[in-house]
């Protein structure tokens, strides 16, 4: 009931609505661009100066090394999960989209854990950053496998898509950038900079969550429509997969002893799937899979799960467990 009462959580219900009731209401793109950049600016100036107190320790190296395997292990279960029922692509794109994260779950988490006064560590942003990628790289391997496969059959030569230059824009994006540049600035200008950027970076950040929030709600009210007529293994990934991926990383996390904040938000990293970043790589290196297959799924309902329910749930689990 605490987090239903949370302003920002109580803008997205409220996007949603609007969505659902097709409502003009709506967040010029613009605008929700600068917000998106302001909420990875402010979340990486905070992990930075996180990290310029804690410095770098093994128990940092632990927990990026895990978010890394995170990243591949889940794309690679999810692909021959999916592929029993799917074509290859429909498989590969899905897998690509869970086995990806999202920023703005991770920074709902955030700050949901300083609601609750749960420390982490500054170098989960970096963490985020990591698993961006791996998931697009594999769903890349396995397409051009499929279409090598179809054009093999037919006797036809088939264009692979280049690996070097997803790779490319993966590392490059203005997002990822913008977030690893923010935690290098917070941490070579310390707690001097801390103080110079709160007004900034802390005070405007819950409002701007919340304005944020309130446009992917409408977005995903939206999205959902594009999940009418699709498998039915589709609508059971969307909610099966959060969970199951949360517990692997709990499971994980308990092994190597990671703390309690620190393991929730790679729960939650673990269950997200990106909306963004994915879907935009995905609709030229796979044109022959229907954004609305991944974006319904991810943004019309694995987003508001994790929103609304999956990050306090994954919270009470964490506690139990560890």
């Amino acid at each position: 009931m605490t987090n239903f009462l949370d302003p920002a959580i109580l803008f997205f219900i409220f996007g949603v609505f609007a969505g659902s009731v097709k409502s003009n209401l709506e967040i010029p793109p613009q605008i929700s661009r600068f917000l998106s950049l302001y909420l990875l600016m402010a979340l990486g100036l905070k992990g930075g100066f996180a990290l310029h107190k804690s410095g770098f320790t093994s128990e940092i190296a632990f927990s990026l090394g895990l978010a890394i395997f995170l990243a591949i292990i889940i794309p690679i279960i999810g692909y021959l999960l999916l592929r029993r029922t799917l074509n290859a692509f429909d498989a590969a794109a899905i897998a690509a989209t869970y086995g990806s994260v999202s920023a703005v779950t991770f920074i709902t988490a955030t700050q949901y854990l300083d609601q609750f006064n749960i420390g982490y560590g500054g170098h989960m942003a970096a963490a985020m950053a990591l698993m961006e990628s791996p998931a697009i790289i594999l769903a890349i391997v396995l397409a051009n496998k499929a279409r090598s496969a179809h054009a093999k059959n037919l006797n036809t030569k088939q264009d692979a898509t280049s690996i070097s230059k997803i790779l490319h824009e993966s590392f490059t994006d203005g997002a990822q950038l913008l977030l690893l540049g923010s935690m290098i600035v917070g941490l070579v200008s310390g707690d001097d900079g801390q103080k110079l950027m709160a007004p900034f970076s802390i005070d405007l950040f819950k409002g701007m969550l919340a304005f944020f929030l309130l446009d992917m709600g409408i977005m995903a009210a939206r999205n959902l429509a594009g999940l009418r007529g699709k498998p039915p293994i589709t609508l059971l990934y969307a909610i099966g997969s959060p969970l199951s991926h949360a517990l692997l990383a709990l499971v994980l996390c308990k092994l190597i002893g990671l703390p309690l904040g620190n393991t929730i938000l790679l729960m939650v990293l673990a269950s997200s799937a990106s909306y963004i970043a994915v879907p935009a790589v995905l609709r030229h290196a796979l044109p022959e899979v229907n954004p609305a297959l991944y974006m319904g799924m991810s943004l019309g309902i694995t987003f508001p799960f994790n929103i609304i329910l999956g990050i306090p749930l994954y919270t009470i689990l964490a506690k139990q467990f560890l």
